[in-house]
């Protein structure tokens, strides 16, 4: 069970803050309500103390006090008129949720629930009323269970290698898994997990392990929360790997060579592709300069009859001109 002794600061400071209450005009009923600041840890079927304070210190016996989930409603425990009441209290928590009443005159209350489950696990509220003030605060509880320990097998040959499982059940939260060699080098692999009836984790692990010369392995289960560990190894023998085949190793020769003849081939290919489509270019240019001196010289032909044309056509003009002038000379 928690300590629920008081604060001694909280102790010292509380006549002070009682008379700036009285200097400010501040009631004497008004108060805060002050939770843990850490979530309260507790072992799956173990007790668990739920504690919450006033400030300033002040009796808490003639108060209404009642811890609550998510809604106000939903009550774990309620205490008013200076007992217990239970027409209100969610079944879950009748008979295993009581009233811890040692310091309740100091305005210090708890409340103790036993054997705790894993729907235990979350958020609560506390809330303190003395007339027509109340206040409240919110705090933690968070559960942990530690499971069984690893079993090992070896499952069988598996991509050149040997397959090995490790399966745990009973663990809370979600335990973290990891593999480790002989020599404490650490494995990459996946694991299932699975959720119960009641909210404990399974986990199933495998790992597929290639290297000969590893020996032991082994698997370790950790409770992130109580930072509890449980491990076991085994050995895996040389011959449980499976063993190189000499047409495996044939077939890998072959189809590496097969592999370096295609791209030997695909290289020549493509080169001689390149020299195909290059030869094509050159053809093309040729072609194109002979096209374009051809049309250059059938272009200067063609002027060359146009300028004669026009030559003669003049000469036989001025020849016309002149026999006729010779006709009028006459």
């Amino acid at each position: 069970m928690e300590d629920l002794s008081c604060c001694p600061v909280l102790c010292r400071l509380t006549p002070l803050l009682l008379l700036i209450q009285l200097l400010t005009g501040g009631s004497l009923e008004e108060f805060s309500v002050l939770g843990p600041s850490d979530p309260i840890v507790a072992v799956l079927g173990g007790d668990a103390v739920l504690s919450c304070r006033v400030f300033p210190a002040m009796n808490a016996e003639d108060m209404e006090l009642r811890w609550f989930r998510s809604k106000f409603s939903e009550a774990v425990f309620i205490y008013q008129n200076r007992e217990e009441q239970s027409e209100q209290q969610m079944g879950c928590y009748a008979g295993r949720a009581s009233l811890v009443r040692d310091l309740l005159s100091q305005g210090e209350a708890a409340i103790l629930i036993r054997q705790v489950q894993v729907s235990d696990n979350g958020l609560y509220t506390c809330f303190f009323r003395k007339g027509d003030f109340h206040k409240e605060a919110s705090l933690e509880l968070k559960l942990a269970g530690v499971g069984s320990a690893p079993e090992m097998r070896i499952t069988g040959p598996e991509e050149d290698g040997v397959r090995v499982l490790c399966t745990v059940s009973g663990w809370f939260p979600k335990p973290q898994v990891q593999w480790r060699d002989g020599s404490g080098e650490k494995f990459l692999a996946f694991s299932d997990h699975t959720q119960d009836a009641e909210g404990l984790f399974s986990v199933e692990a495998a790992l597929v392990v290639r290297d000969r010369s590893v020996g032991n392995v082994t698997c370790s289960v950790l409770n992130p929360v109580l930072g509890q560990e449980k491990a076991m190894a085994i050995f895996i023998p040389e011959p449980f790997f499976p063993q190189a085949s000499p047409w495996k190793v044939a077939f890998l020769v072959s189809l590496t060579v097969l592999m370096l003849l295609v791209l030997g081939a695909g290289c020549y290919i493509r080169r001689e592709h390149s020299i195909k489509l290059r030869e094509m270019e050159e053809k093309r240019h040729l072609w194109q300069a002979k096209e374009e001196a051809r049309q250059t010289k059938e272009k200067a032909l063609q002027d060359k009859a146009e300028l004669q044309a026009q030559l003669n056509w003049r000469k036989d003009v001025y020849l016309a001109g002149w026999k006729k002038a010779q006709l009028y000379a006459g």
